[in-house]
């Protein structure tokens, strides 16, 4: 049973690495399946590394919390985990071979990371099986995808080592860090070499994404000087890092490509008065390539390894043309980063829709990514996936996870053909959203490493193992939250509105009633010393159109109707899901938080929905020919202001016994009991604005 947190508990049970995972029913399979039993040790030589020495620790405590059964670090018994450190053996960093005897279980690696990776992989498959036995034999393991870059799950740029470790075990193997500056995030002050040692015991790499200054034209008689004092005299003080990302929309620079503003996008205006012309970081400039030399070489002055990559995402809905001269002439030496799911294109109802940011609405990927990998491929450029496969999007902006593995297995596969076909080595797994250890994460990192697993039977082995005989009601759940994806609506009002901060977003009647002229946009609160903050959530809905998709007018029904969709579809999936709670076994906290996780997400996609009615009742209220007319739509949108509060106050028990759901890092808490709260006295204050209104209405009467 959960029981309620306090905001930031769920810091206590991300780093979590070892649950109890005994099945009190399994048992060996076969003759060749030994047992591990508590006459076994863990072995390591004398003058092994701290990170091999911590290894064993690790392995010790996965078996008492997870198995159940106490297996001492001790010198060499008849029966022992052996961890090999050979640094002649023939891996590549962070691969590891695995030999099981009779007696012996030895992991061999060249590198202390690839220990670390070895002792997992043997966790996971014993908490595959239920039970500390495993099959004899000889596996090689190698990582299919590295970097896998992740951003902390803890809070922007805050890396315990407890959280290292996690993010260790989930699967991935280096962090991003927004840098503004030796030792400096857009938060404040972190010591860059702590964190690149620390991370190092890991085998996790630190890159700096670089929030650096940038407005300089390469041609300028300074920009050599420019350039080495922003990045050379940077990362000569942090010799350890493992790289670089830029991109365009932090990276403007004054372009003298005719088909942009030279300016930065803030500047972009002449008395006022807009220039209709695309600021540099938004357009694959002509000099940008120039740029991009310049940055290289400053790089690699100092750190002649450093991997520098470059995001295209913010010219996606270019082109292929421009793209593609973008690329061709792109400097030897930078990765380059494309992004799975922006711009993909959605038919709904017979509708196109278009995916404008981070979602996993888009299961397979749109054509700006398969043109970019294929031209990069063609240009033998390095490539990097903005991929989001540690389970989180920007679909609903303050939840760990989005709970649909049938679509992320789709997604994985689709990224396996790029990485067949492109040469796709490296993912950037999930933005400044963070991460959360889930099944996604589980998939992901079974799936992106050799031998590749099956990921519809990995898929159906994690369901037995928290559902039993209810596993087919489990897979039936997860496959009806999957298809209820198909209908939510990916737009950049919804994902800057209702779906970023759910059930706590404002309802602004629209109608402007005031003596002094003041705008309806209100300030929603959240944290100054935040990341974000509120400044990526707009309180006033109102469509922001866009060239690659139809307008409100025409969207707006369909997207209704689509919503109601997904309300249908994953109200169903809850049913299924209550099932198996229903006859789970004891240890099923998983499921508790799971089930918990989807009422939420009812709530915040009830609240999407909610909102877009309400913005057409306002536009409606505008366009009135009588008073009466008035009168009986604001009964409607009375009525659904009501419904909305009902829908808040539902939603505060799910973000009460889950302090994760309503915070993201960065903007931290903006949709808890508080901000819901808020939410409702809002809506009473909207109640109010709408009863002045009515005595308006009646004016027509006199």
């Amino acid at each position: 049973m959960l029981t309620r947190e306090n905001n930031y508990d769920f810091r206590r049970r991300i780093d979590i690495i070892h649950h109890p995972s005994l099945l009190p029913d399994a048992k060996p399979a076969s003759a060749d399946e030994l047992l591990i039993d508590s006459s076994w040790s863990i072995n390591y030589p004398a003058d092994a590394p701290a990170a091999v020495r911590e290894t064993a620790c690790d392995l010790a405590d996965y078996f008492i919390n997870a198995m159940q059964i106490p297996v001492a670090v001790k010198p060499l018994a008849d029966r022992a985990i052996i961890l090999n450190l050979d640094s002649q053996a023939d891996l590549p960093k962070g691969a590891f071979e695995i030999a099981v005897t009779s007696d012996t279980v030895t992991i061999t690696a060249s590198t202390p990371g690839g220990i670390r990776r070895g002792g997992v992989w043997l966790e996971d498959q014993l908490t595959a099986r239920g039970i500390p036995a495993i099959k004899c034999g000889k596996s090689r393991h190698e990582k299919l995808i590295t970097p896998r870059i992740v951003h902390s799950g803890w809070g922007i740029e805050l890396f315990p080592d407890s959280h290292l470790n996690a993010i260790m075990h989930a699967g991935f193997d280096a962090i991003a860090v927004f840098c503004t500056g030796s030792n400096r995030t857009n938060i404040g002050v972190l010591d860059f070499n702590d964190l690149t040692a620390r991370a190092a015991k890991y085998d996790i790499e630190v890159y700096l994404y670089a929030y650096l200054p940038s407005f300089k034209h390469p041609d300028d008689p300074d920009a050599d000087e420019f350039f080495e004092n922003t990045y050379t005299r940077l990362l000569e003080k942090h010799p350890q890092v493992a790289g670089l990302m830029l991109v365009g929309e932090t990276s403007e620079f004054p372009s003298k490509d005719p088909m942009t503003s030279g300016k930065r996008y803030r500047e972009s205006i002449t008395d006022g008065i807009p220039d209709t012309r695309i600021s540099p970081g938004w357009w694959p400039c002509k000099d940008y390539p120039a740029w991009l030399t310049k940055v290289r070489d400053a790089v690699r002055k100092a750190i002649p390894d450093a991997k520098i990559i470059f995001n295209t995402y913010n010219w996606g809905w270019a082109d292929l043309e421009v793209r593609r001269e973008f690329l061709k002439n792109l400097p030897e030496g930078i990765t380059v980063q494309v992004t799975f799911d922006i711009f993909s294109k959605l038919d709904i109802f017979g509708q196109t829709r278009r995916v404008m940011d981070y979602s996993i609405v888009a299961d397979h990927p749109g054509y700006y990514f398969e043109s970019e990998c294929q031209a990069a491929a063609e240009f033998k450029r390095p490539l990097m996936a903005t991929a989001n496969t540690a389970g989180t999007t920007w679909d609903i902006g303050v939840i760990p996870y989005v709970p649909v593995p049938q679509r992320w297995i789709t997604r994985f596969k689709e990224l396996e053909k790029y990485r067949k076909g492109c040469n796709l080595d490296a993912f950037y797994d999930c933005h400044h959203y963070g991460w959360w250890p889930s099944v996604i994460t589980e998939l992901g990192r079974a799936f992106f490493n050799s031998p590749q697993c099956d990921l519809e039977e990995k898929l159906a082995e994690i369901a037995r193992r928290y559902a039993g005989e209810k596993a087919g009601t489990l897979l039936a759940a997860w496959q009806k939250w999957s298809e209820a994806f198909d209908y939510l609506t990916p737009t950049n009002e919804d994902q800057y509105g209702p779906l970023r901060v759910g059930p706590a977003y404002p309802l602004i009647f629209q109608p402007n009633i005031t003596r002094t002229m003041a705008k309806k946009e209100i300030a929603f609160p959240a944290d100054p010393n935040a990341h974000f903050g509120n400044r990526i959530i707009f309180t006033l809905y109102q469509p922001y159109e866009n060239i690659n998709q139809l307008p409100a007018a025409l969207r707006y029904p369909n997207e209704l109707r689509s919503l109601q969709e997904f309300l249908k579809l994953w109200s169903e999936g809850i049913a299924l899901y209550e099932e198996v709670i229903a006859a789970a076994p004891a240890n099923r906290e998983y499921l508790e938080r799971e089930l918990n996780l989807g009422k939420y997400i009812l709530c915040a996609v009830q609240t999407c929905r909610n909102t877009k009615e309400w913005y057409c009742l306002n536009r409606e209220l505008q366009n009135i020919s009588s008073g009466k007319e008035g009168e009986e739509i604001l009964d409607k949108i009375v009525a659904l202001a009501g419904k909305e509060m009902d829908n808040a106050r539902n939603a505060m028990e799910f973000v009460e016994l889950d302090s994760r759901i309503g915070w993201e890092p960065s903007m931290e808490y903006v949709g808890d009991k508080w901000h819901l709260e808020w939410k409702i006295r809002q809506v009473e204050s909207a109640l109010l604005e709408i009863a002045d209104y009515r005595k308006i209405l009646r004016l027509a009467g006199e």
